[in-house]
């Protein structure tokens, strides 16, 4: 008789995939946007040098989280979290950027809104999927 697969282990897998497929395209559009030509960078609009420095860098701990998370390393779970609170403190500085009255593009808060709620859902996954027991394990 065969085992039915581990919908935890499945779950935390697709997270870890969609982590790093993520992160590689933030540092792919990132990469892009910040370091294309004048023409190509004004196709942008009015891009907010912090967030998108921060996205773009934010890129390289996605790809680096979704692998501990492949692996099921407990530090990968704290870097999930952290990942999470991070982007609400960048969008927090977005929110205050816009009651300023600065400009904006609104792509730029559909995407925060988008990278709050995907990490949020791979933190709770993490959260779930990678018990506190085996957290000690991978510290040594």
């Amino acid at each position: 008789m065969s085992r039915s697969p581990d919908r935890r282990s499945d779950s935390l897998r697709f997270a870890a995939g969609f982590a790093i497929v993520f992160g590689a395209l933030t540092i792919v559009s990132g990469g892009i946007a910040l370091f294309s030509s004048q023409g190509v960078r004004e196709l942008f609009g009015n891009v907010i040098q912090f967030v998108l420095w921060f996205n773009f860098l934010s890129g390289f701990a996605y790809v680096v989280t979704g692998w501990g998370l492949w692996k099921k390393k407990a530090w990968a779970v704290q870097a999930s979290v952290l990942i999470f609170a991070l982007i609400l403190g960048v969008f927090t500085y977005l929110g205050l950027h816009i009651l300023n009255g600065a400009a904006f593009e609104a792509r730029t808060v559909a995407a925060m809104t988008f990278r709050a709620a995907s990490w949020l859902f791979i933190s709770l996954i993490a959260i779930k999927s990678i018990p506190r027991k085996h957290q000690g394990a991978d510290q040594k």
